[in-house]
This record gives structure tokens, sequence and C-alpha cells, in this order.
């Protein structure tokens, strides 16, 4: 008679029950292994923590501001950016930066986009933009605060970039990051287009990232 081997319920349990340990082991093992490389990552972000670039506006030169009876405005504006990346160990990537003009909360310019670069840390760079405004909507209100600012003999210009950048610390780079930057130029008032409207007093631009 032959002989017929059986495994008892128990011995089955403690089979699942091993099969299901190890399962908590390895997805123990791979969690601290996450973990680990998370904290490492986090670490080096803390304690280089990069700075965020710093822009100043060098010169600005207003060649055309003429508004039709229409409420459209046409534009010429010229200016020059200083970018500067004051961090030690940190490069950064300028992916997207596009540069445009306002006048009294009114863009006054279509949005011109530079060509993208990388900054070496502790490096300046200089940024030329053209801006230019065709047939470009504003308010009923326009014509009457150019006068006014005209009369006075004052004119606040507000040269706004805004992009997208990314952080480089050895050879990791990090994600993409939005940034705004805000820039106001004050020029004398004086008459367009017999001469140009131009300031070239240096003015820190305020950076938000």
């Amino acid at each position: 008679m032959s002989r017929v081997d059986e495994k008892s319920p128990k011995d089955c349990a403690k089979k699942r029950f091993n099969f299901n340990k190890f399962h908590k082991k390895f997805f123990f093992a791979f969690s601290t292994f996450l973990l680990t490389i998370l904290s490492l990552i986090f670490l080096i972000w803390l304690t280089l923590h990069p700075t965020k670039p710093q822009f100043s506006l060098k010169d600005v030169n207003i060649y055309q501001l003429n508004l039709s009876r229409l409420n459209l405005i046409n534009s010429t504006i010229r200016l020059t950016l200083s970018s500067n990346n004051p961090n030690k160990k940190v490069g950064v990537y300028y992916d997207v930066l596009q540069v445009y003009a306002s006048y009294k909360g009114q863009i006054i310019t279509r949005q011109t986009l530079l060509p993208p670069f990388y900054q070496e840390n502790e490096e300046t760079n200089l940024l030329s933009a053209s801006l230019a405004g065709n047939q470009v909507p504003v308010a009923p209100s326009f014509g009457y605060e150019v006068g006014r600012d005209q009369r006075i003999g004052k004119l606040v210009l507000t040269l706004k970039v805004i992009g997208r950048l990314r952080w480089k610390v050895g050879t990791w780079v990090s994600g993409r990051y939005r940034f705004n930057v805000n820039c106001v130029a004050v020029l004398p008032f004086n008459s367009i287009p017999s001469g140009p409207l131009s300031s070239k007093q240096g003015t820190v631009c305020s950076t938000v990232v």
C-alpha cells in the first residue's frame, strides 16, 4: 500500500506567512533606500540653498508711443538688462525668457522671446531686447494718462521678464521653476518722436522664483 503525503493546514499557513514576510521585508528595504536617496538630495539642496538671480535695468529708450483714435497703441522700446547669478556653487539654466512693457497697468508691447542660455556661478550677463507694439488695444483712459504725465514731465514705465529656469549643482539639474522679474524705469517726458525718451540710471529689479 503506497503512502500518501498530505500537508497539514498548519504547514500551509506557515508557508503563506513566510511569503508575506518576504514581501514586507522587500518593501521595507526599498522604502528605506528611496528615503535615503530623497534625504540626500534634500540635504544637498538645503546645504547649497540656491539664491534667486538678481536683475537690474541698465538703460531703456522709448522711440515710439503713438495712440490712435481707436485706442490702439504703437510702441517701440529698447532696453538692456543685467542678469547676475550670486551663487558660488550653483549654475542657472534659463530655458524661457519673455520680456514685455506695461504702462499704468496696461500692456503696451508684445512679448519678446530672448534666446535661452546657461549662467555659471557668480557670473553676470547683459541681455538686450527690442520691444514693439503694433495696434495693441488699451483702455480709453490711456491717452489722458499719457497727457497728464507729459505735463508733469515724468513717465513711469514697467518692464517685466517672465520665464522658467533650472538650477545646476555639480551634475545634478533640478526641475523647472517659474520666475518673474519686475523693473521700474522713470524717464523724463519731453517729446516723441523728435527725440527718444531715455533713462540710463541703473535700477534694481525685484525677482520672484
